[in-house]
């Protein structure tokens, strides 16, 4: 059974649209990879609200240092695309399955740029176990992070990339040294928006997102300074309002 606070979000899950959360439903007529993530929340000390999230590692080829939900894309041997997002949390941050109560889903978005149709999995932590990194190949850093500094203004600024793109940003982590923008960024502020837990914040505030994230080996620096690489478009399907 989920906590009362929760229910806005089962509620959400159950009524938003994909043009709520992208410009990009998943084509009809085109062969997309499937993929799953799981957006798991969870309840800390004091009854803090909380959200699974992870970084990427530093030395990944592709979007090193990203934010994002634990997933990955759906293998032939997983039985359900559920199953999937529960088998990459675990892989991920050593998450206990059985801990978790998945009680709805997110209407499948589509990224045109890796052509995943990603279905996002939203989850009760009912019973939370320890989580931390399993391969630092992969990920950098296993984040927890409580929801009302999500919600804090001053940790929400607009991400400007290349070609004029913006995606919603948010500074996370310990220290808030940690950006989260893009897909991930998106069906948090818009699913946050849904459910009427957003608070006013300065959309004219903005961050440019550091090359580094988009590409290439270097590694972030304090608040994210950017580095001197290619940048190619982004893996994400979001834009500002």
């Amino acid at each position: 059974m989920i906590p009362r606070w929760l229910e806005p979000v089962r509620e959400g899950a159950r009524t938003i649209s994909v043009d709520q959360l992208t410009r990009f439903a998943p084509p009809e007529d085109a062969d997309t990879r499937a993929g799953a993530t799981l957006m798991l929340f969870g309840e800390g000390a004091g009854g803090r609200r909380e959200l699974l999230l992870t970084e990427r590692s530093h030395d990944m080829r592709s979007h090193p240092g990203q934010v994002s939900f634990p997933g990955g894309a759906v293998d032939p041997g997983d039985a359900s695309s559920e199953a999937a997002a529960l088998r990459e949390a675990q892989e991920e941050t050593g998450l206990d399955p059985a801990g978790v109560e998945v009680f709805g889903r997110l209407p499948d978005l589509w990224l045109p740029p890796s052509n995943f149709s990603v279905t996002v999995h939203v989850g009760w932590w009912a019973e939370p176990s320890p989580v931390s990194v399993v391969d630092p190949a992969e990920v950098h850093e296993v984040l927890v992070e409580p929801i009302d500094e999500l919600l804090d203004p001053e940790h929400r600024f607009t991400v400007v990339g290349p070609s004029t793109w913006r995606s919603p940003g948010f500074w996370v982590g310990e220290n808030k040294d940690v950006l989260l923008w893009g897909f991930t960024a998106g069906v948090i502020s818009r699913l946050f928006d849904h459910v009427g837990w957003t608070l006013p914040w300065d959309t004219d505030r903005e961050e440019k997102l550091p090359a580094h994230m988009l590409a290439g080996r270097e590694r972030r620096g304090p608040r994210g300074d950017s580095a001197d690489i290619d940048v190619p478009q982004p893996n994400t399907s979001f834009q500002g309002d």
